[in-house]
């Protein structure tokens, strides 16, 4: 790679190791496509691409060449191009990125740890139970979303193509959304110390959840999505955005608008359940990285039953005990399929199961609350048990990973 005395044919099914900063070269190009498979390789901007000798070209025209560690691809004309000299691109490596780069479903602990909260306001309301726990977690919540937060704003800082690239993809697209739904749960845990604060927060959040739902839904009404790429993150932006301002906007009083959109939530929800089921049903199975998203299966009925008792006054009705019982069968169909949603190792994805699970553990409690009981007192410290075990259990998962430096992604690497 380096000197003329190391060349050597390279065959197809052999694999080449490249050490740290090595020129890159390929000699003698064949006229016929060479497609290579790159493992393990950090992203790289078009700028982090050099020839050798600058004046056989530059990054800027070499079209179709990718180097983002999926597939590279030269063409013959590609050849053409760049002469018939040894020409030599080079990729220079330098210091990984100081800062970690998080993924954006990473806001999906905030959910949970703000649910749980929310949950532990309840039992303080309708139990007696410390309510500075409940305190903590709204605490503990708030800090990992501003944490959260300016990690992400830094993405876009220092490396927009990843942030874009996460943007426009599939799945990872519909968690964008949370920064909005979040943002609004922080304002609900706020409400109690300062309503300014709250109303800025939920204002905030509540717009971005609207701009982002109708950016992202009209993305998909253009159609051609890949039905293996459906999952229970297409109740994102719209399902939980919804549902988490109806719940907010009650709280702040608003509960007209919170009724508005509760209603976009109800019916999103209904027509992208709809879509789910029949992709669960008849097509292949989820790939194994993709069965946690699962667990936002939970979430829709419960949360919005919140939804609901937050723009409505009175006595529980037909309505909030049917979300509910919906809510609990989802639950137990999710154990049912435990084993097999279960890939063998724990990842931040299953922090997807915890805003349902505490949803479901706080909507008893708001129904004691009403005046309910019967069934539901019988339901609300099982319930509630269970919310705070998922979360605990999902919670020491996570600093496991932590301390074994395995939570984050691999930093991206910069030129240099």
């Amino acid at each position: 790679m380096e000197d003329s005395a190391t060349v050597a044919e390279f065959a197809p099914g052999q694999l080449l190791l490249l050490g740290r900063g090595t020129a890159q070269a390929l000699s003698d190009m064949p006229a016929r496509p060479m497609p290579f498979l790159s493992v393990d390789t950090p992203y790289h901007t078009s700028t982090d691409k050099i020839f050798m000798d600058p004046r056989d070209g530059t990054a800027g025209n070499l079209p179709g060449a990718q180097c983002c560690g999926r597939l590279i691809r030269i063409t013959g004309k590609r050849r053409e191009m760049m002469g018939s000299s040894a020409n030599v691109a080079a990729i220079s490596v330098g210091a990984a990125s100081p800062a970690p780069t998080i993924p954006t479903s990473f806001f999906g602990m905030v959910l949970g740890l703000a649910g749980l909260g929310s949950s532990w306001r309840a039992a303080h309301e309708a139990w007696g139970l410390p309510s500075a726990i409940g305190e903590g977690l709204m605490a503990l919540a708030a800090f990992v979303w501003a944490s959260l937060l300016i990690l992400y704003v830094r993405k876009w800082l220092v490396d927009p193509p990843a942030a874009s690239a996460e943007l426009e993809h599939p799945v990872q697209c519909c968690f964008v959304g949370l920064i909005g739904v979040s943002t609004m749960l922080i304002a609900g845990g706020a409400l109690p110390y300062s309503r300014a604060i709250a109303e800025v927060l939920f204002a905030a959040g509540a717009l971005f959840t609207l701009a982002f739902a109708i950016w992202r839904t009209g993305g998909l009404w253009h159609g051609g999505r890949d039905a293996g790429t459906s999952t229970p993150v297409l109740y994102l932006p719209t399902v939980a955005g919804s549902f988490v301002t109806g719940i907010v906007a009650g709280a702040l009083g608003w509960a007209d608008w919170g009724q508005l959109a509760f209603g976009a939530g109800l019916f999103s929800w209904l027509a992208i359940e709809s879509v789910l089921i029949h992709r669960l049903l008849t097509a292949p199975a989820l790939a194994a990285a993709l069965k946690p998203t699962l667990g936002i299966q939970l979430a829709p009925a419960p949360v919005a039953a919140l939804s609901y008792l937050s723009v409505t006054a009175g006595s529980p009705d037909i309505v909030v005990h049917a979300l509910l019982g919906y809510g609990l069968l989802q639950g137990l169909v999710l154990v049912r399929l435990s084993r097999w949603i279960w890939t063998g190792a724990f990842t931040p994805g299953y922090w997807a199961f915890t805003f349902g699970a505490t949803a479901l553990g706080t909507v008893p409690l708001r129904l004691l609350q009403r005046g309910d009981g019967n069934a539901v007192a019988t339901l609300a410290p099982l319930l509630f048990v269970i919310a705070n075990l998922v979360v605990i259990a999902v919670a020491i998962a996570t600093l496991r990973l932590a301390l074994r430096n395995e939570l984050l992604p691999k930093p991206v690497v910069q030129a240099s």
